[in-house]
């Protein structure tokens, strides 16, 4: 593949399909659905059963990892009798999904946004620190899983983000280089991943995100994905 000249103009779908990517990858908490909420009660519910009272900043902390790393976290922090380590992940997972069914749905412009990547003849990827079955069931949930042609989780790699092993992964997984996806993102660990990866971002950025001095920073931030679709879009 040739070489790409990435533009500093605000990106749109009329320019970004000139640019010469080969693939799309997303993250999923945050930017398809807004799930934070769901976590923070499954979280909340869960670990309330092992008699540990999780507070929002208490939360800010652990939002970053992966659900095994956040149970892992509090079991060192504050070790508990009874569930396992896994068994209490696997209950966070499960009252997530429930909510996911009940609750979900996918946040405004990422339908058009697939529908633009498939357009474009790219391949689509999703890339998230989520359990893969967790993965599954939201695109069902939300009618997403035929546009995208693989999807990878952080429990497939050694690191999940801010590591670059998972956009790694899905690169491989789709069959193009690195420096020839885009990526869309919604959190600074996840940028820093994506950029680690060699990739290109653009960052959508979820309420509790600040991309002020981020560094690596994302090549663009919009502030929905609606924007990238011009009035076409709104």
């Amino acid at each position: 593949m040739r070489a790409m000249q990435i533009p500093e103009a605000a990106p749109s779908f009329a320019g970004l399909g000139q640019v010469g990517f080969g693939a799309a990858i997303f993250d999923m908490d945050g930017l398809l659905i807004d799930s934070e909420p769901f976590w923070k009660r499954a979280e909340r519910e869960s670990f309330a059963e092992v008699g540990i009272d999780i507070s929002a900043e208490m939360s800010r902390v652990t939002a970053p990892m992966t659900t095994a790393q956040v149970a892992a976290h509090w079991y060192a922090h504050r070790p508990w009798q009874g569930p396992s380590q896994r068994e209490l992940e696997s209950r966070v997972v499960a009252r997530v999904a429930a909510l996911v069914s009940a609750h979900g749905q996918a946040l405004p412009g990422v339908r058009e946004t697939l529908s633009a990547c498939r357009a474009l003849g790219w391949r689509v990827a999703l890339a998230s620190n989520s359990p893969l079955s967790l993965c599954h069931h939201t695109l069902d949930a939300l009618g997403l899983r035929p546009a995208f042609d693989a999807i990878v989780s952080a429990e497939q790699v050694v690191r999940g983000k801010p590591a670059p092993d998972i956009y790694h992964f899905a690169a491989q997984r789709l069959g193009v280089p690195a420096g020839h996806c885009l990526v869309f993102e919604d959190s600074v660990s996840g940028t820093h991943a994506a950029r680690q990866a060699g990739m290109t971002v653009i960052a959508v950025p979820s309420e509790d995100q600040c991309f002020d001095g981020a560094q690596p920073a994302p090549h663009w931030v919009v502030p929905t994905l609606v924007a990238l679709h011009g009035a076409a879009g709104r």
